[in-house]
């Protein structure tokens, strides 16, 4: 028995990953769903957030996803996903200006249209921001 998934991270620009994994874990609408080698047939909406991969040596990877689509069927999965990015595609410096952008944006907005843009804006900066403190190395004094 096999016990890795086949995992392909699949945006409307590219393959963003095709690889043996030991586990996948999404943001789903209905709540955080993790995906191990023989889990039954599934086919789930996804909203942004982080995705978790766990893999083959037992090491995590983390991406920040938009919205999109998971499909497995115990042996493969395939993420269908409007973006994703890495820990090391996203500066800090440009998250933290987005916040504050769509903060202004928000506090000024006149139309609903204007409203969601800057509310689709913050929430996408919000989620990057959590992916960025889970790159973050712990030291040996914080743990004491």
């Amino acid at each position: 028995m096999n016990s890795f998934l086949n995992l392909k991270i699949i945006t409307p620009r590219k393959i963003v990953l095709e690889e043996e994994v030991l586990s996948v874990s999404a943001p789903s609408l209905m709540g955080e769903i993790t995906i191990l080698p023989r889990h039954i047939n599934l086919f789930s909406l996804l909203v942004e957030g982080i995705l978790k991969i766990k893999k083959k040596n037992n090491e995590e990877e983390y991406l920040a996803i938009g919205g999109g689509y998971l499909e497995t069927n115990g042996k493969e999965v395939n993420v269908l996903i409007s973006r994703a990015y890495r820990q090391d595609e996203i500066d800090e410096k440009k998250i933290k200006e987005a916040i504050e952008e769509a903060k202004r944006i928000l506090s000024q907005a006149k139309t609903s249209e204007e409203k969601n843009q800057a509310a689709t804006m913050l929430r996408r900066s919000i989620v990057e921001m959590k992916l960025l403190k889970k790159r973050k190395p712990k030291t040996s004094l914080e743990n004491f």
